[in-house]
């Protein structure tokens, strides 16, 4: 059954598949990076009251199943996602500041797609089966 969420004047259902980089690839998302990586983003999910479905932190990207409502676009969330916690990543870990030292956690662009071509539970079942060790709900990290 299609679950609908309801604004003032408004009943939506709006949900993205989200995936960014590291800059050049590198797989520095382990560990402590990781878990705080991952704290960041449900921060910034919650004070913009999106809703993380799925999340995969994976040694050089993040897979996110987000939904969202219609007043935040998806370039604007991405933007927050990506800038707060890259800033936010490079004070606090001094290897990340070094080995990144241009200023950029993440490489340029990202890819987005709305679940409306693909089913939710595809895209929940190819996050889920990623290189997955420890389980934490529904946001996992590789190890």
């Amino acid at each position: 059954m299609q679950t609908y969420k309801s604004g003032s004047h408004t009943r939506y259902d709006i949900k993205y598949h989200i995936v960014w980089i590291t800059k050049y690839r590198k797989p520095v998302l382990t560990g402590v990076v990781a878990e705080r990586i991952r704290e960041l983003i449900r921060q910034i999910c919650q004070e913009n009251e999106v809703t993380i479905i799925k999340g995969h932190v994976s040694k050089d990207h993040i897979h996110l199943m987000l939904s969202s409502n219609p007043n935040l676009s998806i370039s604007k969330l991405v933007q927050k996602l990506k800038g707060v916690s890259s800033y936010k990543m490079l004070r606090e870990f001094e290897p990340l500041k070094k080995m990144f030292w241009g200023q950029h956690l993440w490489a340029r662009g990202y890819f987005v797609a709305t679940t409306g071509t693909v089913t939710d539970e595809i895209i929940k079942e190819y996050i889920e089966n990623q290189d997955i060790e420890n389980p934490d709900d529904d946001f996992k990290i590789a190890t």
